[in-house]
């Protein structure tokens, strides 16, 4: 479903992601783990487009990504949840959402969005900057899937929320593919979290991938020493 091989990100003359390649299958979970400044976010920003960079192959379902725009990625089937939420906090939930419809057929919120998170239904009237950080996190991702996405990339998503509200998305993320089958790529720090929702880990370290785990076979403190500053 989704398939980068030898990716290289630069600022300037300074190289950030070094020659990387991944797949992940429909319905697949993958999730990107590293500490912070290792290049998770760039990572994230190059295969949206957002950031140049270069790839000897990019697809998303066997379509070409390669020296698309980023609106052109949205429309090949990407979705994107940046760090941070970057929600409209001066417009209502229902008007957040509703941004997300720009690129499909319709200007009507499909009903499994408010299904997957009751909790905007309640709140659609109130302004995006009211809500709790949690609640803007569902919103975001709520954002991202009017898009209709094959592949859901979450830069982040657990950064700033509680312990009781990080189940939840994770509960939220596991309903999204069943419902939805999309194949969903995350980056994070909380292993916990990570463990909750992904069929794979891959470690990030200073623009390079250095290991790769099946859930199963994933070695908790391991992963912790590769966290770990």
């Amino acid at each position: 479903m989704f398939e980068v091989t030898d990716l290289q990100v630069s600022y300037g003359q300074s190289q950030v992601i070094h020659g990387v390649s991944f797949k992940a299958e429909k319905n697949e979970t993958v999730a990107i783990m590293g500490r912070n400044g290792m290049g998770k976010t760039t990572l994230f920003k190059s295969l949206m487009g957002i950031l140049p960079s270069k790839a000897a192959k990019a697809e998303v379902d066997g379509e070409n990504l390669n020296g698309a725009e980023t609106y052109q990625r949205v429309a090949k089937g990407l979705a994107y949840v940046p760090q941070g939420r970057m929600i409209f906090p001066t417009m209502t939930v229902q008007e957040n959402i509703e941004t997300g419809l720009q690129n499909t057929k319709s200007n009507i919120i499909p009903s499994d969005i408010f299904a997957l998170f009751p909790v905007l239904y309640d709140m659609r009237k109130r302004k995006g900057g009211n809500l709790s950080g949690g609640q803007q996190q569902q919103l975001a991702i709520a954002r991202a899937l009017v898009t209709n996405p094959k592949v859901l990339l979450l830069d982040e998503p657990t950064e700033g929320i509680q312990p009781s509200i990080i189940k939840d998305i994770a509960k939220v993320l596991n309903e999204i593919r069943k419902m939805r089958e999309i194949t969903i790529i995350v980056s994070e720090q909380v292993l916990s979290f990570t463990m909750d929702i992904a069929d794979r880990i891959i470690v990030i370290d200073k623009g390079n991938f250095i290991h790769e785990d099946k859930r199963d076979a994933v070695d908790a403190e391991k992963i912790k020493g590769y966290l770990s500053v």
